[in-house]
């Protein structure tokens, strides 16, 4: 692991990261508890969920773990109150959860099903995710929110058509909460990564087709993590106060814009 910054501003305040049960949540979840901030991470997957709840706790005391789908915004309300019963306010909001059963296919091959399912797990999760908690971040006077893109919503690719839609849409709803919630104090950005090697999707990819995706992007290898979770701590620390509605591609050079 490489070394964690630290951003003395972050101690003491409070985050909740959606999509914490594993992978890129999980790290950034970590990488937060590391700088003295009280987590609670959310997602669909109990046994997943109380591991990287384990993994903090060894860092530090007083977080917590709920179990919910971001799709549904009645189990949203439920944990925000818990969270506000709880640690009363959220500081930083970071809502990477996502995801999505479709395949890459020609558009007269995507099915309703596959449409929507994209669709719903990220833009509508978003969506959710941020009406839910944002008057929260309005009531700190310093909110922070960070939401999750990808390359697939920056340029046409390989992804799923429902995919890269909705985190299109994501980037755009982004930088419409900027300019709106700007004038509340509350900061919105966005991040978007190209390839990523999670524990998850390792499993699945062989070495030989590792280096070749890693061999499209200029700096020669796939992203981490860690990547992730460094950009996402600097945009939601004072170190980025003059940051909103921007769209950080982690991509290794894969996308210039």
């Amino acid at each position: 692991m490489p070394d964690i910054p630290l951003f003395p501003d972050l101690s003491g305040k409070t985050a909740l990261i959606t999509g914490g049960s594993g992978g890129i949540g999980a790290e950034t979840a970590r990488w937060f508890a590391h700088n003295g901030v009280q987590v609670t991470i959310v997602g669909r997957d109990r046994s997943r969920l109380d591991q990287v709840h384990a993994s903090l706790t060894a860092i530090s005391a007083g977080h917590a773990a709920i179990q919910l789908d971001c799709t549904s915004a009645d189990q949203l309300e439920a944990a925000r109150a818990a969270l506000i019963e709880r640690q009363g306010g959220l500081d930083i909001l970071i809502a990477f959860a996502g995801g999505g059963a479709s395949r890459p296919a020609p558009i007269e091959q995507v099915t309703e099903q596959d449409w929507r399912s994209s669709v719903d797990n990220n833009a509508t999760a978003t969506f959710l995710t941020l009406r839910t908690f944002v008057p929260d971040l309005k009531k700190s006077g310093h909110g922070v929110a960070v939401t999750m893109a990808s390359t697939a919503g920056r340029a046409p690719s390989s992804a799923p058509l429902g995919y890269g839609v909705a985190k299109a849409g994501i980037v755009l709803l982004t930088q419409q909460l900027a300019h709106d919630l700007g004038p509340d104090g509350v900061r919105v950005n966005c991040i978007s990564p190209s390839a990523v090697l999670t524990d998850r999707t390792a499993e699945h990819m062989p070495p030989a087709v590792r280096q070749q995706i890693a061999d499209l992007h200029p700096l020669r290898r796939l992203g981490t993590p860690a990547d992730v979770a460094a950009a996402t701590l600097f945009l939601a620390s004072e170190s980025a106060s003059w940051l909103t509605g921007a769209t950080l591609d982690i991509a290794g050079g894969r996308l210039m814009h």
